[in-house]
């Protein structure tokens, strides 16, 4: 071979292999969830990838805390990876004014999606959309199957049914009967009044209503609520008010308490954790026969940086997330995050599947602070968690407590006024 020969060998070799590297595109994937990372590289991608040979995808999480300011700074560096996992509502909303994500609106996969499911990702008036749906959680209570069996216990459907559950529960004695304390706050807002909330205001019914400035806090709906959190105190255990977050989930995990208000997160901690059969209900209705709702909340979506060099591909992978392919893997590797999309997903674990049915028979909602009524001061959704905590400690009365509430909100949100 003559040095001519040589040198156009090797530059014919060169050319060909830039030209299979140019076919691979790698995408990246900003998120929080670095809890999530193995089943991202074990489950998710790979399947991904099989079925889209040249798209090559790469999971690069942030700690939890620090995502959103993490995320900023990158995108205003023009150093974000291609897809951007997107947490709900505002802060997401935000980057899209922005112009730093991508508007999906058009994209064929947001089909598969209803206008509630997108409710978390698109614009106020929900003309735009700017992430793809990956996930909700969902509220109810779970309960101790050992203990409703020792005690002769039916699951609950209605409230009187609840409360004389509770009651039997209490005098007993073995167990506590429910899992909940006000140390923390938040969860007396989000598995308590967000939780059993929806059945009082009609779930979206009533959520669209206050936004609109056509039903107030202090409307009975809104007020009743609160009304059953006034009562829980005499079920929550010695102590309750000092009681974490954390304390509530080993209460319960030990097998001390009977029911656990929950969020469907608490899954597979709790499948680790506890040496009992679980089950669920949904919040139990006012009398048989009533329209029952639930609290089935958009958590996290997925969107495409507007700056991304590699658009199409990462629309193809979109595309991909909206599909029953992705709804399966990801549902099953999560146990209590739930598809947004409309195709039915059968999951394996039975407590999940328990959470999901509830679909079928009640109406969904989304909790009704999260969209556009916690944007000034004071907070919605802070001050409904204060609100929550003081009425079940019996320091604020229901209609105190929602009178407050509708002040705050009236004070700056112009349809409230």
């Amino acid at each position: 071979m003559t040095m001519k020969t040589l040198r156009v060998a090797l530059l014919t070799s060169t050319l060909l292999a830039g030209a299979a590297q140019a076919a691979d595109v790698t995408l990246t994937i900003e998120s929080w969830r670095n809890d999530d990372l193995t089943i991202w590289q074990d489950k998710i991608i790979p399947a991904f990838e099989a079925a889209n040979p040249g798209i090559k995808v790469v999971f690069a999480p942030s700690a939890p805390a620090e995502y959103n300011a993490v995320l900023n700074s990158k995108l205003d560096a023009g150093s974000a990876g291609d897809l951007i996992t997107c947490r709900p509502f505002d802060a997401s909303l935000e980057l899209f004014t922005k112009g730093k994500l991508a508007d999906l609106t058009d994209l064929p996969g947001m089909a598969n999606f209803s206008s509630v499911a997108k409710s978390g990702w698109s614009t106020d008036d929900g003309k735009q959309t700017f992430c793809v749906p990956m996930a909700s959680v969902i509220h109810g209570f779970i309960y101790n199957k050992d203990a409703f069996k020792a005690l002769g216990i039916e699951v609950p459907t209605t409230e009187a049914e609840f409360f004389a559950a509770l009651d039997k529960i209490k005098a007993d004695g073995t167990y506590i009967p429910m899992a909940m304390g006000t140390n923390d706050q938040w969860e007396a807002a989000t598995m308590g009044y967000n939780n059993i909330g929806p059945n009082y205001w009609k779930g979206e019914e009533g959520r669209l209503a206050l936004i609109a400035g056509t039903q107030k806090l202090t409307d009975p709906q809104w007020v009743a609520p609160f009304a059953q959190l006034a009562k829980w105190k005499d079920y929550l255990g010695d102590g309750f008010e000092a009681q974490t977050y954390p304390d509530s989930q080993n209460l319960f995990t030990l097998g001390r308490a009977a029911i656990y208000p929950a969020g469907s997160w608490e899954i597979s901690g709790f499948r680790t954790q506890a040496g009992f059969e679980m089950g669920a209900f949904p919040p139990p209705v006012a009398a048989a026969g009533d329209t029952c709702y639930i609290s089935d909340h958009t958590d996290i979506g997925i969107g495409l940086n507007a700056a991304s060099a590699n658009a199409e591909a990462g629309k193809t992978f979109l595309n991909w997330v909206a599909s029953p392919e992705f709804a399966k893997l990801y549902a099953n590797a999560l146990p209590g995050f739930f598809p947004l999309s409309n195709e039915p997903v059968a999951l394996e674990d039975p407590l999940a599947q328990e959470f999901m049915s509830w679909r079928t028979k009640c109406q969904s909602s989304i909790r009704s602070t999260y969209q556009i009524l916690s944007r000034g001061t004071p907070n919605l959704e802070n001050e409904t968690w204060n609100a929550s905590a003081a009425v079940i400690k019996g320091t604020e009365t229901p209609e105190a407590a929602a009178a407050r509430l509708q002040e705050g909100l009236a004070s700056w949100y112009e349809p409230q006024k």
